[in-house]
């Protein structure tokens, strides 16, 4: 479960994954991120990108957390018989300690369980893990870059563990013939001769590694001005996000970007560049521009009629050029961005005028104004005692 002896494909070697790169790097630059999530196929280099960063890091420890882990194996274990005999504790470490100063991977999290996952995002945001039992309890440092992965089609996080990742973004398969072929080149020169390919590199992943410690060095120097609260304040609200945690994270990893850059100061170009990494698991809002809501608006109530008029109108005219009627306004502003729900399971039914009586009915159709006549139905026999059989 540690690092291997094999070797590692160079993280500045990647082709095509300039987006995973930078979430990676960020995190790396400040763990307190809260970790990073990432979505995709397989075969498109997560575990990859997961490994090659760990060498950047100043002790290079790789850890990789099994689905089968028990709590114990992840946040250590504690010998109470030892303590009652000696007085002193004794702890035995876990996964959470052995990473330490290096990458933790997680390899389809979204099979883990949640409790665990929980637990190892809380330990992943406050570098501290803490382990109690039976009234003693030991703690350690674990500061780490948590990179979790996952396939969506085997399934999907909660959203209050999906909220606890800082970073997350999806991959998806290589569409341009270009890019395809380079990343086979490298891959199959680095097969050919790992050393010479790891060795025509070697430059390049020392100024990484190098830029990464002094972006950690740079990183407490840089502060937050108004004019970077307030456009955080901004996207966040507009992405309709749940509490302050997206505030808090893009603002970390804009400040992680300033310094991975070597920038003076942090400005709200930096906060533009990080804002797609925080809010793409977290945006409940279309992923279209939205129109901000007026002085004197009404209610959330009047809000949503509005909007069903509108579907409404739209869905009528829609139907009268012909054109049948793809998903509503309101469909798509629920979806999560990026990952798709898949289409519906039948069509909208048409939509009528929208005045009042139709409101009770919610997101329910109308009683159709006529009911279709039923041809024959066959009658009920009476209740009562059954008639007597014949003889």
């Amino acid at each position: 479960m540690t690092l291997s002896a094999r070797p590692i494909f160079p993280f500045c070697a990647l082709v095509g994954q300039e987006r995973l790169q930078l979430a990676l790097l960020l995190a790396a630059v400040d763990p307190g991120i809260g970790g990073v999530l990432v979505t995709g196929p397989r075969g498109t280099a997560k575990s990859t990108a997961a490994r090659a960063l760990a060498e950047l890091l100043p002790h290079g420890h790789f850890v990789t957390l099994p689905l089968g882990a028990s709590e114990e194996q992840l946040t250590g274990t504690l010998d109470l018989g030892h303590v009652l005999q000696e007085g002193q504790v004794r702890f035995a470490p876990g996964l959470l300690a052995r990473a330490h100063e290096g990458v933790l991977y997680v390899d389809e999290v979204n099979l883990l369980p949640d409790p665990l996952v929980d637990q190892l995002l809380d330990v992943a945001s406050s570098g501290v893990n803490v382990v109690e039992r039976d009234g003693v309890s030991h703690q350690h440092d674990a500061r780490f870059v948590l990179v979790g992965t996952m396939n969506p089609e085997e399934g999907d996080l909660r959203p209050q563990l999906l909220d606890r990742f800082g970073l997350a973004l999806a991959i998806g398969n290589y569409d341009d013939p270009a890019a395809r072929q380079a990343i086979v080149r490298a891959r199959l020169a680095f097969d050919a001769d790992p050393q010479a390919f790891r060795a025509s590199v070697v430059e390049q992943q020392r100024a990484l590694a190098e830029r990464v410690t002094r972006a950690r060095v740079t990183l407490a120097s840089l502060t937050f001005d108004d004019a970077v609260h307030a456009h955080v304040s901004t996207l966040c609200i507009e992405a309709a996000v749940d509490g302050v945690r997206a505030d808090l994270v893009m603002l970390r990893a804009a400040r992680a970007l300033a310094a991975w850059d070597m920038a003076p100061a942090l400005t709200t170009a930096h906060v533009d560049a990080v804002a797609d990494l925080v809010l793409y698991h977290r945006r409940h809002a279309p992923t279209d521009a939205l129109i901000p809501q007026q002085d004197g608006a009404g209610t959330g109530e009047e809000n949503r009629s509005s909007s069903a008029s509108s579907a409404s109108s739209a869905s009528s005219a829609s139907s009268a050029s012909g054109a049948s009627g793809a998903s509503g306004a309101s469909g798509a502003s629920h979806s999560r961005p990026g990952i798709s729900s898949g289409p519906w399971s039948g069509s909208a039914p048409a939509a009528s005028s929208t005045d009042a009586s139709d409101e009770s009915w919610g997101a329910l159709p109308p009683p159709s104004a006529q009911a279709t006549a039923v041809a024959h139905v066959k009658p009920l026999r009476p209740f009562g005692k059954p008639p007597p059989k014949k003889a």
